[in-house]
C-alpha cells in the first residue's frame, strides 16, 4: 500500500460517513428520504455550521416534516419552531419560506417524487444541477451536495467529487482526479469517500490527523 493508499484508508477509516447517514437518513431511491437529502442539502448549503444543519435535518424529522406534502401544509411559524430547535437561528425566518415553497414544487412538478426529477436528468449531472437550482434557496452549493450525497443511490452521476470534495483531496496532497480517487478508495461507496473529503477540506484538524497517521 502507498502513501496515498494509506492517506485514503485513514481518512475513511475516520471519517468515512456520509452526510446523510449523519443526519439519520437511510438513504434509499424512494421518495421520502430522498425529499430529506433535498432539506439536507439546503440546509449544508448556508454559511452554517454542519453539526448545526444536521441538527436541524433531525428537528424537522422529529417534527413530522419529513416529506413535502408535511412539509407544504405546515404552516410557517410551525417551520420556525422547528427550525429553532435545531439551533438553525440565523436564517430560520428566510428558510422557513424557501422550505414551504420548494416542497410545494416538488409536489406539483414532480409529484412529490424525486426519481421522477432524476428522469429529467436523463444521466446528466449538469442537467440535475440546473433542476436541483430551481428549488428556492437551492444555489450551486446545494446543487452540489445533493448529487454528491445520492451518487450511492443515483450511480450514474458517480463519481461525483465536486470543487469541496477535490479542495479536501489537495489538502491531503491526493490527486484530484475524481476517477484516480476513487481508485484509491477501492470499493467505498464514493458518497462516503466524497464526504470524508469534504470534511478534510473544511476542518484543517481533519487533515492534519490523517496526514499524520498515514506516517
Amino acid at each position: 500500500m502507498d502513501r496515498q493508499q494509506r492517506v485514503v484508508r485513514e481518512l475513511l477509516d475516520a471519517h468515512g460517513r456520509t452526510y446523510a447517514e449523519e443526519a439519520g437518513i437511510r438513504l434509499r431511491d424512494t421518495p421520502q428520504p430522498l425529499y430529506r437529502l433535498l432539506v439536507l442539502a439546503h440546509l449544508l448549503s448556508a454559511r452554517i455550521r454542519a453539526s448545526i444543519a444536521l441538527a436541524t435535518a433531525r428537528a424537522l424529522h422529529e417534527a413530522g416534516l419529513r416529506d413535502p406534502c408535511r412539509m407544504a401544509e405546515a404552516d410557517w411559524q410551525e417551520r420556525v419552531d422547528a427550525l429553532g430547535r435545531g439551533g438553525y437561528r440565523r436564517y430560520d425566518e428566510r428558510t422557513a419560506t424557501q422550505l414551504g415553497e420548494a416542497a410545494e414544487l416538488v409536489t406539483e412538478r414532480w409529484s412529490g417524487d424525486l426519481r421522477r426529477l432524476r428522469r429529467e436528468a436523463d444521466g446528466k449531472v449538469s442537467e440535475l444541477r440546473h433542476l436541483l437550482q430551481e428549488f428556492p434557496g437551492m444555489g450551486p452549493a446545494g446543487a452540489d451536495i445533493f448529487p454528491r450525497e445520492a451518487q450511492g443511490v443515483w450511480p450514474e452521476f458517480a463519481p461525483y467529487l465536486d470543487a469541496k470534495a477535490l479542495q479536501g483531496a489537495e489538502r491531503l496532497n491526493l490527486p484530484k482526479d475524481p476517477d484516480r480517487l476513487t481508485e484509491l478508495a477501492g470499493r467505498t461507496d464514493p458518497a462516503v469517500l466524497a464526504a470524508a473529503l469534504v470534511r478534510a477540506a473544511v476542518d484543517k484538524d481533519v487533515a492534519e490527523d490523517t496526514l499524520r497517521r498515514a506516517g
